[in-house]
């Protein structure tokens, strides 16, 4: 099992997120290239970035399903978004698919830039993640 935590010695976190995550020796990491906000049809999700994170993590979600994994196999989430008018959507849709995976608070290491522009200028989110899986 993935042990996620966060060490007294440093500030809590300030979202939704873990310091900490171990991986143990009878799992494989998987790379999850980075997502953006498309639906399974190559058309964009949506022209805010609300409607593209929920699209970015329901294709994170098939491809974890296409690994034999799960939300609890997430390690680490990279997230990118392009432009700080963008973080609020972001973080509406984040925080809405965390409570729906993690119940109980227990949340991948995380990591978010604010990227002047991404790929397209349409794109607004990305995200990369690493798995373990069970061997």
């Amino acid at each position: 099992m993935i042990r996620r935590w966060n060490p007294e010695t440093v500030a809590a976190p300030i979202g939704t997120y873990s310091h900490l995550a171990h991986v143990p020796a009878d799992h494989e990491l998987v790379v999850v290239s980075g997502q953006v906000g498309v639906l399974p049809d190559g058309r964009l999700a949506g022209d805010d970035a609300e409607s593209q994170t929920r699209a970015v993590f329901a294709n994170i979600e098939r491809l974890l399903e296409a690994a034999s994994a799960g939300p609890a196999q997430l390690v680490r989430v990279f997230s990118m978004v392009s432009g700080t008018e963008h973080l609020a959507g972001y973080r509406t849709a984040l925080r809405e698919t965390f409570a729906r995976w993690y119940p109980g608070g227990d949340w991948p290491a995380q990591s978010l830039i604010v990227a002047a522009a991404l790929a397209k200028p349409e794109i607004l989110v990305e995200v990369e993640a690493m798995i373990a899986v069970p061997r």
